[in-house]
């Protein structure tokens, strides 16, 4: 087996076994007073009778693929570029999280359950906490950096979501500190490691970001208007979710390589 092969395969296994757990819990009784919306007048777009369930709203189920898209893209990418076998596992982590996360969301508005809805939420989490586990990657190098830290962040952003048993606004507050930190993060090691490029990158995930926040948040005013009728809200938010994923794969892997090109200049000096 390649070590290529043993990297993905690696990354594959720390994706897959905390998502079944998660999986497991969320259809038990635990979760059974977490606020979430279970029917079709939650979303602005129309539901088509006389598609089936999985498509029933069917640009916001479609839109879904993207995630796929664009994380099998990262997974494969670049088969021609000098990489670290560290920096690999950090973007194809990365990469598998965007794949997981679509069929969640499809099932989600599929069956409009409380398992996939509360999944969704939850996922949202870690995945947002991945990115200041890449950039801890990023300012500490390969040789300083501690596989452990990364998997206590990850569990605090897992043990996060039990705010959202405490409140009805818990996971809203959750995901809050989940951007917050992560944005904060970018900005200072783009200050600290960063060029014009990753500047470029960094201002798009983070205008992604925000897209992806607020046009979710007007998803049913925006319907007043012809232009967001059938491409709602909802459904630009999940474009906006796509390339906050694109951009950041572009800053943080950008950085990746600069660091390990400034690194052997370096070591060569």
């Amino acid at each position: 087996m390649s070590h290529y092969q043993t990297v993905m395969n690696l990354a594959l296994v720390h994706v897959l076994v905390p998502f079944v757990l998660c999986v497991v819990f969320a259809n038990t009784s635990l979760f059974d007073e977490v606020e979430v919306d279970l029917s079709y007048e939650h979303y602005a777009e129309k539901r088509v009778d006389y598609l089936p369930a999985f498509l029933a709203m069917p640009c916001n189920c479609v839109v879904n693929l993207g995630y796929v898209f664009i994380g099998l893209y990262w997974l494969l990418w670049p088969r021609g570029v000098r990489d670290t076998e560290p920096g690999r596992y950090m973007r194809q982590v990365f990469a598998f999280m965007a794949v997981f996360y679509a069929p969640v969301q499809w099932t989600r508005l599929a069956v409009l359950q409380r398992a996939p809805a509360v999944l969704d939420q939850w996922f949202t989490l870690p995945i947002f906490a991945w990115v200041p586990v890449w950039i801890d990657f990023i300012e500490r190098g390969p040789v300083k950096w501690r596989g452990s830290h990364a998997a206590a962040l990850e569990l605090v952003s897992i043990f996060s979501y039990g705010l959202a048993l405490l409140h009805a606004r818990g996971f809203e507050a959750a995901l809050a500190c989940h951007v917050t930190i992560a944005v904060y993060k970018g900005v200072r090691v783009q200050q600290e490691l960063g060029d014009r490029l990753t500047r470029r990158y960094l201002q798009l995930a983070v205008l992604s970001c925000a897209g992806f926040v607020l046009l979710k948040l007007l998803d049913h005013w925006l319907a007043r208007y012809r232009l967001f009728q059938r491409l709602t809200g909802h459904f630009w938010s999940k474009v906006c979710d796509v390339l906050q994923f694109h951009f950041s794969f572009c800053f943080l892997s950008r950085l990746t390589q600069r660091t390990h090109e400034m690194a052997a200049v370096q070591h060569s000096d």
